[in-house]
């Protein structure tokens, strides 16, 4: 159960980084009303996420069971 949770947990975080990577590099203008469009320090915060999440997935998916 606790790979499972790992790997969705890390997938969900790649996600959200991802998109508010793109948002904050201003790649991405969806919503066209967001507060994050062209900030750089949503950005930042987007891909440590992504980050974060590529760890929780790797992890899960070397745990045993």
């Amino acid at each position: 159960m606790l790979r499972f949770t790992l790997m969705v947990f890390g997938m969900a975080f790649m996600l959200s980084g991802g998109l508010w990577a793109l948002q904050g590099l201003g790649i991405v203008r969806w919503p066209s009303d967001s507060f994050m469009l062209a900030e750089r320090s949503w950005a930042i915060y987007g891909g440590l996420t992504f980050l974060l999440g590529g760890f929780l997935f790797w992890r899960g998916s070397r745990t045993a069971g």
